[in-house]
């Protein structure tokens, strides 16, 4: 991975490339980034380029055979952890290391939904266990086969279980020479603390909207005005970008969910709650996860509208439709509550929350929202 693959992120890039310069590399470092910015992507550059042979002055050299097998993420000295859903037959993260490849070097801003998808492990919870803390303990005790450093790259850290973060607290305080630990993680508070004490931060931003749109028009071939207004949705999350340009089928169907949700939620149907709810429970976790922020974006979006203009929104056509009934019921009375709720429930169903019983929640909640009275106008 070179750093000119990475969308925008030149001050980050810039220190990072600097540090190394200057020989100044922390042996354990955290990039925190939320999802689609980059953050695994800049870690990888940035290991590829401490570890190239022939170094330019913003880059990788790209050539050489150092930079050649990361180009394949297969350098013998580059090792990897990454979430997973524990089985009888994988317990560590090794056992899927070519999927992990296939799915990096096929999209290098990979989310964990997408790799999920592609494990067909939608359902099952994503974990990184203390066996695969064992195993990091391994591969970091061999002796480095061909770079300077060793470098252990962990992708969603935070979802480490606390046994497996517990494990690797001293070899984080005090690794072995010329190794190098690189954790990128989307959710700070979800790490321990004794974790992130022992790393240098490195706060990965969303991609600007101005750096995102040159992309869209550069790498996918959109006219300005689409690339802008796809960058707009995206919100600096380059992953959700593609999506949005590949018309992505999911939020077509969280958009028709989230309407029979709310169209059973108003009265208060209790069979099309319930058959909502069946319905919605089929879906993976993630899938699941997926349609609560898409719900969040829906209930912002349809405040602009209600008290802004709404030219300001960029929302698909049918979910301008949609939202040019909805937005009434959305309002400074009730925002607060819809907003609370919904984060309340991603944070459970991260939490591996029954769906039903989550769900069946909300509707009763919504149900009471959806029903308090529009503030009276001056």
């Amino acid at each position: 991975m070179l750093f000119k693959e990475i969308i925008g992120q030149k001050a980050i890039k810039d220190r990072l490339i600097h540090s190394v310069s200057e020989g100044r590399i922390s042996h354990a470092q955290l990039f925190l980034g939320p999802e689609g910015s980059g953050s695994l992507a800049i870690a990888i550059a940035y290991a590829q380029f401490i570890s190239c042979k022939n170094k330019q002055e913003a880059d990788s050299c790209g050539t050489c055979s150092s930079c050649v097998k990361y180009s394949k993420l297969v350098h013998p000295d580059l090792h990897f952890a990454y979430p997973i859903a524990l089985s009888k037959e994988n317990r560590t993260s090794t056992n899927v290391i070519a999927e992990f490849r296939e799915a990096f070097l096929d999209n290098p801003y990979l989310t964990l939904f997408n790799w999920f998808e592609l494990l067909g492990a939608e359902n099952k919870q994503a974990v990184i266990g203390v066996e695969e803390s064992a195993e990091i303990l391994r591969k970091l005790s061999l002796t480095t086969y061909e770079a300077e450093y060793k470098v252990m790259i962990i992708w969603q850290a935070e979802k480490m279980n606390q046994a497996a973060a517990n494990k690797l607290l001293k070899i984080l305080e005090e690794p072995p020479d010329k190794t190098l630990f690189l954790l990128v993680c989307e959710s700070e508070e979800q790490l321990l603390r004794t974790i992130v004490s022992r790393t240098q931060l490195i706060k990965v931003p969303k991609i600007s909207d101005t750096d995102l749109t040159q992309a869209l028009v550069g790498n996918h071939g959109l006219s300005a005005e689409d690339a802008e207004n796809t960058a707009h949705l995206a919100d600096g999350n380059y992953a959700e970008a593609l999506l949005l340009i590949n018309e992505n089928e999911n939020a077509a169907q969280n958009l028709l969910s989230f309407q029979k949700l709310m169209r059973a939620s108003l009265k208060f149907d209790a069979k099309a709650v319930l058959t909502w709810i069946d319905e919605i429970s089929k879906a993976g976790r993630e899938r699941q996860k997926n349609f609560i922020q898409y719900a969040l974006h829906i209930i912002r979006e349809s405040l602009i509208v209600n008290y802004g203009d709404a030219s300001l929104t960029k929302l698909g056509k049918e979910e301008q439709e949609f939202v040019k009934k909805f937005a009434p019921f959305i309002h400074v009375n009730n925002i607060e509550k819809f907003s609370e709720e919904l984060d309340k429930a991603y944070y459970h169903m991260e939490r591996n929350a029954n769906s039903k019983i989550l769900f069946m929640d909300l509707a009763f909640k919504f149900n009471e929202y959806l029903n308090v009275p529009k503030p009276a106008m001056a």
